[in-house]
């Protein structure tokens, strides 16, 4: 039946460009470009519709041992896949690439519909099927999963914030070690899921899964492997004086002998990517000034944010659709807690996955997503074509919504907002940028160093079943100076315990390369538009600022993405700009450390 049901659908779009369906074995016409292409974006939305609706039942309601949602959503995937993956369709579009005769915009669409033909290859169909039930069963797995300790059920939020806020070490122990028991249940199916992945990109000549990810930022993939290689290197001075100084700061606190590299439970955040919690600044202080608020009012909040800088209002089938909110204790179901924006029509219809609670934490991280969504509506728009309706690339769309994360945790905005006392004294501010350092500057080595390198090696297969973990620790040490506190072998992978392993696979560099762009929009905006220190902005109320993005995110990948950072920063993407943000502090850090053994060589790793 479902067959049939996909069959149609390929006659539909035969029958849309004029051709008779019982002739559907003929050629796409090579005379009638836009034809073609207008009728397949038509297509293709609906079903990628589908297909975004299916998914969204499957994050937001895990019902353990339900196969509903999951079987939904491969069939919606598989109608996708027999569209995309059409042999006529993907020969068509080479053919009108070779003939040279497309303009700019369309040959850009011709090379977008192309990539996102690859993971569907023509003649993969089992494969494709197999990746996808993976997929779903991993998905599954990961947010449906029972955490427990000492026996007792918790959820991923309550775990964080033992990480966060204990000081008692066998407490932490016991919560980090809990956080990966979910990589032991993912980890039957990893490679089984890599191969899945490779092969159909392979049939369209890419090397692997992560080079054709790789390739959405039209550059080699060595090309983008050496980028992160400097976007770390770039950090790797200020990154050493971090690391030595947790290590002695922690030691004391937990009173231990100064570890040559950190044990992983010392740390406030599951993989040692965000140390902020490390320090109290304005976040504290926003806490206490939350605690009393509903959660609505922060998303609501976010909003006006965004409205002040000369955004629209959203839709308020947003409020109606998305799902904001943590489910009730009572629940009989689960859901993703990894917060996400979602674009299910390439039009209006956005939403937003997250379990906003009353602090600081989801304070940030809805302006954040917020950023994605407005994103979204900026391009969801007719003079886009449809498989234009996207960032230019990957990271911008990151970049966008970290900038207003990090915009609406600045002290001169809180201060505007009611939500901190004024008249800070200069050791707050200082105190201020030493946490930003422990967020942005620590999350680089873990992003462009050791998930980048990971999954580049996963996916090119030089990690086989007997160094799963091996490996991952193995980078973890070389990148980030972390350790495991206990024997982790090869019964664990606790890769596969971070969400991008199982979803949005191998581009998480996205975020290192979204925070370099971050910092270099801030630098523009703050000192070049409003004039004011980069340290201590605020945007609330400055139309200006939409000036600078708005031409930025309506333009979706109708451009190339160099040229568009280019005019938007007036250079092209480096780590400049956060090394210079965060320079005061290194020159501190260094006069701290003194006397001190750094155990991190003075050269960043490579590759």
């Amino acid at each position: 039946m479902a067959a049939r049901s996909n069959a149609r659908t390929t006659f539909a779009l035969v029958a849309a460009i004029g051709i008779p369906i019982a002739a559907c074995d003929a050629k796409l016409p090579d005379d009638d470009l836009s034809g073609v292409l207008d009728a397949y974006g038509r297509e293709y939305r609906t079903l990628r519709q589908q297909a975004g609706e299916a998914d969204w039942l499957l994050n937001t309601r895990i019902i353990p041992g339900d196969t509903t949602a999951a079987s939904r959503s491969e069939r919606a995937h598989l109608a996708l896949a027999e569209l995309a993956g059409d042999p006529r369709l993907q020969r068509w579009l080479r053919r009108q690439l070779e003939a040279g005769t497309p303009t700019p915009i369309e040959r850009r669409q011709l090379e977008a519909i192309l990539r996102s033909a690859a993971p569907y290859a023509a003649g993969y169909q089992s494969a494709v099927a197999r990746r996808i039930r993976l997929e779903n069963r991993q998905v599954e797995t990961l947010f449906g999963f029972d955490f427990r300790v000492d026996g007792r059920s918790v959820t991923t939020s309550q775990i964080d914030g033992v990480l966060r806020t204990s000081r008692d070490e066998a407490e932490r122990l016991k919560a980090w070690e809990a956080s990966k028991e979910v990589g032991e249940a993912l980890r039957p199916r990893l490679l089984e899921l890599r191969d899945a992945r490779n092969e159909p990109v392979r049939a369209f000549g890419y090397e692997d899964f992560a080079d054709f990810k790789a390739s959405a930022y039209e550059v080699g993939r060595d090309e983008l492997l050496a980028l992160t290689d400097e976007l770390v290197a770039d950090v790797w001075p200020l990154y050493r004086e971090l690391h030595t100084w947790a290590r002695y700061e922690l030691a004391d606190r937990y009173g231990a002998e100064v570890p040559t590299d950190l044990p992983a439970h010392w740390l406030p955040d599951r993989w040692g990517a965000d140390w902020s919690a490390l320090i109290e600044s304005n976040r504290a202080e926003l806490d206490r000034a939350l605690a009393g608020r509903a959660p609505e009012w922060i998303v609501r909040e976010a909003e006006t944010f965004y409205r002040s800088v000369g955004f629209e209002p959203l839709p308020e089938s947003f409020y109606e659709r998305s799902s904001l909110y943590p489910a009730p204790p009572e629940a009989d179901y689960r859901k993703n807690t990894h917060a996400s924006a979602w674009h299910i029509d390439l039009e209006r219809d956005v939403r937003a996955l997250m379990s906003v609670e009353a602090d600081a934490r989801w304070y940030e991280t809805t302006h954040h997503e917020l950023g994605h969504i407005y994103y979204y509506l900026s391009y969801g728009r007719p003079e886009v074509p449809v498989f234009l309706r996207t960032g230019a690339n990957r990271a911008l769309h990151e970049a966008v919504g970290s900038l207003l994360g990090l915009a609406s945790m600045q002290g001169a905005f809180l201060e505007s907002r009611g939500l901190i006392s004024g008249g800070r004294a200069p050791d707050d501010r200082r105190r201020a940028l030493m946490r930003e350092a422990l967020r942005f500057v620590v999350f680089t080595p873990f992003s462009a160093g050791v998930m980048t390198r990971y999954e580049d090696e996963l996916y090119r297969g030089a990690i086989d079943e007997r160094s799963i973990n091996r490996r991952w620790w193995e980078l973890v040490r070389a990148y980030q100076g972390i350790a495991p506190p206990t024997e982790r072998g090869e019964r664990y992978a606790d890769a596969a315990s971070k969400t991008h392993i199982t979803n949005d696979p191998a581009e998480y560099y996205d975020y290192a390369i979204a925070h370099a762009l971050l910092f270099q929009l801030h630098d523009r905006i703050a000192s070049d538009v409003l004039g004011q220190s980069p340290h201590d902005t605020n945007y609330f109320g400055e139309p200006r600022v939409g000036d600078v993005l708005r031409p930025l995110l309506e333009a979706g990948a109708t451009r190339p993405w160099q040229s568009l950072i280019r005019e938007a920063t007036g250079e092209d993407l480096d780590g400049r700009a956060m090394a210079e943000y965060f320079s005061p502090l290194l020159e501190r850090l260094r006069e701290e450390n003194r006397g001190r053994t750094h155990t991190l060589p003075s050269e960043s790793p490579r590759g």
